[in-house]
């Protein structure tokens, strides 16, 4: 039986928190999953913020970009992800094309994100062509974070996943879409793949947390793919990523023991068999 006494448990995260921490100067911790059990240990573990993101159109799912993911599809990972949380704040993206056509239609895919999986609300990608549609989606009451910078659901347009926003001109045109974004009710906005100086710029121009990605340290908080950032996925090698773990090379080695102990037939070995 536990002895933990209720009141010792963290408090539970939510978007005014999020907003408060900028507000204290405290950083945000923000990583991602996708099932019940990764989420239940970033949960655990005191992480503030999961990202159900439509990354896992290329770590679950295997494909080379986030454009495959359905608004089924993240409901589904959201879902398990929820299942997982006692604590953080989950925030679920909108997949491409479930929010692009029509303020409306985004509107219904947020609703269903919330009522069928049971997000705290939504991530979407964009600047001001996204605005009208952010403004709807919070006058519903449902939390919005924006996303700025790199955008991968754009990766067709763009062509690349180079550093966005190095001339002066994208440089401005981000910042006034950040400070769009906040007048619009996002509670937070993600910055990927962006300068850092301009990075810093941004967080120093809006009171709503910016989180970074590729984005530099003076960003209100951060973000990693988690199986990026544990190593499961040695082949991708980005400059602003940090692996804490080598769990690739750790779960190869586990498999092959398991392997040659059943090929030796020492597993099972009688203390783990019935009588």
């Amino acid at each position: 039986m536990s002895t933990q006494n209720p009141t010792d448990r963290p408090a539970k995260i939510t978007t005014q928190t999020i907003v408060d921490m900028k507000a204290d100067g405290q950083k945000i911790s923000m990583l991602t999953a996708y099932d019940y059990t990764m989420a239940r240990i970033l949960d655990q573990a005191g992480i503030e913020v999961i990202l159900v993101g439509d990354s896992a159109s290329n770590v679950m799912a295997g494909y080379d970009t986030t454009v495959p993911m359905t608004l089924d599809h993240m409901i589904y990972h959201t879902s398990c992800v929820v299942r997982g949380v006692e604590t953080a704040l989950v925030i679920a993206d909108l997949p491409f094309m479930s929010y692009q056509v029509t303020p409306k239609e985004a509107l219904i895919s947020a609703g269903r994100m919330m009522k069928e999986a049971g997000a705290h609300g939504v991530k979407l990608e964009g600047g001001k062509p996204v605005v009208q549609t952010i403004s709807k989606i919070v006058e519903a009451g449902i939390p919005v974070m924006g996303h700025l910078g790199l955008t991968p659901q754009s990766i067709y347009k763009f062509g690349t996943y180079k550093v966005r926003a190095t001339d002066t001109e994208e440089a401005q045109q981000l910042i006034d879409d950040a400070k769009s974004l906040e007048e619009a009710g996002c509670f937070s906005i993600v910055l990927e793949k962006i300068p850092a100086q301009l990075a810093q710029k941004v967080t120093e121009e809006i009171t709503i947390p910016t989180i970074g990605i590729g984005a530099g340290h003076e960003c209100d908080g951060q973000v990693l793919v988690t199986h990026d950032m544990l190593g499961l996925n040695k082949d991708f090698k980005p400059r602003f990523l940090r692996r804490y773990a080598d769990m690739d090379t750790d779960m190869t080695d586990a498999v092959q023991h398991y392997i040659q102990d059943v090929k030796s037939g020492d597993f099972p070995n009688k203390d783990e068999e019935y009588n």
